[in-house]
């Protein structure tokens, strides 16, 4: 019965829902080759892209599609039901947000119901709904709030405190959007935007239009460019590693800093906690024909001779990466900010301890949170006396003025880089603070 056309990537997609709602696991984990159980296990690639795009705007939207179903079935769902909720889910994701025949959607959502037994009793219920959904679609959509309906109350309020109403409501509308595909150059980024289709933006990197495979794009195989949003692009161009300089990459995978330091010609020497990860890093740098000593170990007790720049790229909520992993709304708890923060002290405390006297640390969190970044540095300022903020210009780095705190840290947030086409605007939400060490 899964033979139907596009039946087995539509319940892959309701089973991955459930795994990242109900079992805390991330998107990217559930779509590992080797992830078990595997939920792909038979699909094409065609499918499996089909099922993340599913997955991927249904984290994007959850609220709003819970709120339209809830007020579809006013009784509620029934109890042990199974994967119904979900299988509603995914089928709303296509008929309010994507491409999908209103027609498939409905009819596959009703044959994904029939394969449990449980539930094949409640196959007139989902065509109903859904086909009411249908009928409602625009009443819905119009009815939406990113932020209160789209991200889980706690962090809305949150961010409601820290950045006020609009801000807050930008930064949720920001999430809502389609993530670009952002590259970084190892040289001539001007060429590389031209003959790649792309837009050169003023951070340095370049920002796609093409829909092709990465792999099948110019370039790639020849190790020329990698994928990098923009804004994660920034801290290792803040750090301004020298030729020849020892520079240390802590936290360093998946690599995309450290194949920017190691192509302007530093000594990096890449560590980072993940065995696994640290494969995939050197992979990448393999592709780029760059070189890095690479190292597994924890940041937090990194032993090693002082370095004369240091970049800190510490573990976090990732609550400013939601465009592209919107998992991370539905994964967090309100106690993980203030566990990573610790994690994120040690870490920070140590690396300036292997700073070299007149040296350059740069610290950045893909975090909105004040705890995991403006705080952090505050609180090392007050612990050692030999540490000096050395502030940022943003118009140095392409950026608005609007994009660096009074202190001359950068907090960038994702609806930063406005532009007409949804596709064409925002980057990650990031904090960057670049330091010295006097003695």
């Amino acid at each position: 019965m899964l033979a139907h056309p596009g039946l087995a990537a539509r319940v892959a997609a309701a089973s991955i829902l459930c795994d990242i709602v109900q079992g805390g696991h991330t998107l990217d984990e559930r779509f590992l080759s080797d992830a078990a159980p595997s939920r792909l296990a038979g699909l094409d690639p065609r499918d499996r892209g089909l099922a993340r795009s599913i997955v991927t705007v249904a984290l994007r939207r959850l609220g709003t599609i819970r709120l339209a179903l809830s007020q579809l079935v006013e009784k509620g769902l029934p109890r042990n039901c199974g994967m119904l909720e979900w299988n509603l889910i995914a089928a709303a994701a296509q008929i309010l947000f994507l491409d999908t025949p209103d027609h498939a959607a409905v009819d596959l959502a009703v044959r994904a119901t029939r394969l449990e037994p449980k539930n094949a009793g409640f196959a007139n219920l989902v065509n109903g709904v859904l086909r009411n959904l249908i009928r409602r679609r625009d009443e819905f959509l119009s009815q939406s709030d990113p932020l209160d309906d789209d991200i889980p109350h706690w962090l809305a309020a949150r961010w409601r405190r820290i950045y006020g109403e609009d801000a807050a409501h930008a930064i949720a509308s920001a999430f809502g959007d389609e993530p670009t595909l952002d590259l970084t150059v190892k040289a001539d980024a001007a060429a590389w935007a031209e003959r790649l289709g792309g837009r050169l933006l003023p951070t340095g990197s370049i920002r796609l239009e093409s829909h092709a495979p990465i792999p099948e794009l110019p370039g790639y195989e020849e190790g020329e460019w990698w994928v990098q949003d923009t804004a994660a692009a920034l801290p290792a161009r803040i750090l301004d590693a020298k030729p020849g300089h020892r520079v240390a990459d802590l936290c360093a995978a998946p690599g995309g800093k450290t194949a920017q330091l190691a192509a302007a010609g530093a000594r990096v020497t890449a560590l980072d906690k993940s065995a696994e990860r640290l494969k995939a890093l050197s992979a990448n740098l393999a592709r780029l024909k760059l070189e890095a000593a690479i190292s597994v170990g924890d940041a937090a007790s990194f032993k090693a001779e002082p370095f004369e720049a240091i970049l800190v790229d510490a573990p976090c909520s990732a609550t400013g990466t939601a465009r592209r992993s919107p998992d991370v709304l539905w994964t967090k708890k309100p106690g993980d900010i203030a566990a990573l923060a610790a994690i994120q002290t040690k870490i920070l405390d140590r690396a300036f301890s292997l700073l070299k006297p007149g040296g350059v640390l740069v610290y950045c969190v893909c975090s909105l949170e004040p705890e995991e970044g403006e705080a952090q540095i505050a609180a090392l300022l007050r612990r050692n006396p030999d540490a000096v903020r050395d502030p940022i210009d943003p118009a140095a780095y392409g950026l608005p003025a609007e994009a660096a705190n009074a202190e001359g840290e950068l907090r960038l947030l994702p609806n930063l880089l406005p532009h007409e086409d949804s596709r064409q605007r925002g980057l990650d939400g990031f904090f960057i603070a670049r330091l010295g060490r006097l003695r």
